[in-house]
């Protein structure tokens, strides 16, 4: 990072962030790419670059998109989210069809988007079926709706599934992508489609202050990150898979180490203990985790964290659990 070559990002010409936005869009299969500070501004950047202020989107109740980003589909596109239930965080098309409006009628929001997320943050890390995907897509497709994948664990998913990241990519006309998560960059996530939609994401990104100036000096990271941490993200997913076994039979928590599919691990609270208070414990005794919601502990395995260091944090665990 601290050796890269750097122009000034904004004017298009920081050559670190060029080479980073070229090969992001050519691993999804993509034509172009623009490289942004977050996920949650690359999500609302293609809220905004696929709507316009009054329409409608359909979504996972449980989507980053609504849970996470502080209502900014309608703060920054003037847009309103229709949320759905669904397994797995999975739209159902027959749940999709009824709640499809007619787009000659007046009264209605016009529904212009999907979106959907790969892997599912709140479902633990779950990868979105392909199949699943796909069904969505040609649906969307068949009723003039464009489909956005919220792909900040796109990587994992890839990995996970055995597909390379284009295959899950290929049904969605945007995405948005991490690289400061598995992958472990310190900044940056990008915006991905074709090259029409990406110069509309471009101008948002400035309209949204997210034009940087001499960027390269993190896409370098990123850049790294994107060659080198991809396939290594099966050490988090195994390491996630024995601290889901090893702490499965705890007494204060209940963890289905089935549903362990990639780095994410939820346990369930079984003793009245709020969530909260739970962590609070683990984390006195070592073991850093977070809550997702009253009952649930989230547990979270990444680049700086050893099979001994999962060993350790099981042993801290089980001492607080038991």
């Amino acid at each position: 990072m601290a050796e890269a070559e750097v122009g000034d990002d904004v004017w298009g010409d920081d050559p670190t962030v060029i080479e980073l936005e070229r090969e992001v869009a050519a691993m999804l299969g993509k034509e172009a790419a623009v490289y942004v500070p977050s996920g949650a501004m690359g999500n609302q950047i293609c809220v905004r670059s696929h709507t316009r202020p009054g329409d409608e989107i359909l979504i996972h109740e449980r989507a980053h998109v609504v849970v996470h980003e502080q209502g900014g589909a309608a703060v920054l596109s003037g847009v309103q989210t229709r949320t759905l239930p669904g397994a797995g965080g999975v739209l159902d098309l027959d749940l999709l069809e009824r709640e499809l409006r007619d787009p000659a009628d007046p009264h209605h929001a016009r529904q212009s988007l999907v979106c959907i997320e790969n892997s599912v943050g709140e479902m633990g890390g779950l990868v979105h079926p392909q199949e699943a995907v796909e069904r969505v897509a040609e649906w969307a497709h068949g009723h003039d709706m464009a489909l956005h994948m919220d792909g900040a664990r796109l990587w994992n998913a890839a990995v996970a599934s055995g597909r390379p990241p284009a295959e899950l990519a290929a049904p969605a006309d945007s995405l948005s992508v991490c690289f400061s998560k598995g992958l472990g960059a310190p900044v940056g996530s990008a915006v991905v489609g074709n090259a029409g939609f990406v110069a509309v994401a471009r101008r948002n990104r400035k309209l949204f202050g997210g034009g940087m100036r001499q960027a390269g000096i993190i896409a370098a990271g990123a850049l790294y990150a994107l060659r080198h941490h991809v396939q290594r993200l099966a050490d988090d997913h195994a390491h996630a898979r024995l601290l889901a076994e090893r702490l499965a039979t705890a007494g204060r928590l209940r963890i289905d180490p089935e549903r362990v599919q990639t780095n994410i691990v939820l346990g369930t609270v079984t003793d009245g203990t709020p969530a909260p208070d739970m962590v609070a414990e683990l984390v006195s005794a070592g073991v850093l985790c977070a809550s997702l919601d009253a009952e649930t502990v989230r547990f979270v395995t990444h680049l700086d964290v050893s099979r001994g260091d999962v060993e350790t944090a099981i042993e801290r665990a089980g001492a607080v659990l038991t």
